[in-house]
């Protein structure tokens, strides 16, 4: 039924518990598991004096989460593969199930910036109403 299961990583407990459930449906359905995070965009650095070592900090965080997000994983026989974007959530969610075409995207209900997700709408409701493939979300 799903061939390639698109899973949002951020480091939240939510994020954790959608890992377990995509990573279940990726073994019973033999599916490729893609884990997605996206760091904040950089563009408000610029001018900065040290604008690459803020960029190198910020791609450094986001790339602990997806190797956190790995190390939960544990041995598996399920094919995994990653991608780190830079740029607003909900958006960069999108462009990677669009691009790699994914059959089924997985997250949390609620990551880490859930002050911000009451004030502007939440990035699952974002990626819920704009996806091109179904959405698991998990609480």
């Amino acid at each position: 039924m799903f061939s390639h299961i698109l899973i949002a990583v951020d480091g939240s407990t939510h994020s954790d518990e959608a890992l377990v459930y995509a990573r279940g449906m990726a073994e019973n359905f033999g599916a490729r598991l893609m884990l997605v995070h996206a760091y904040p965009q950089t563009s408000d650095l610029l001018g900065y004096e040290d604008f690459e070592r803020l960029v190198s900090r910020r791609q450094a965080a986001g790339q602990e989460v997806i190797d956190a997000a790995r190390h939960q994983l544990g041995d598996t026989a399920t094919d995994i593969h990653e991608n780190l974007l830079e740029g607003p959530e909900a958006e960069a969610i999108l462009a990677a199930a669009e691009t790699h075409g994914v059959d089924l995207i997985v997250m949390g209900t609620r990551g880490r910036g859930s002050i911000e997700g009451l004030l502007f709408g939440s990035v699952s409701r974002k990626v819920t109403h704009l996806a091109p493939c179904p959405v698991l979300l998990i609480r």
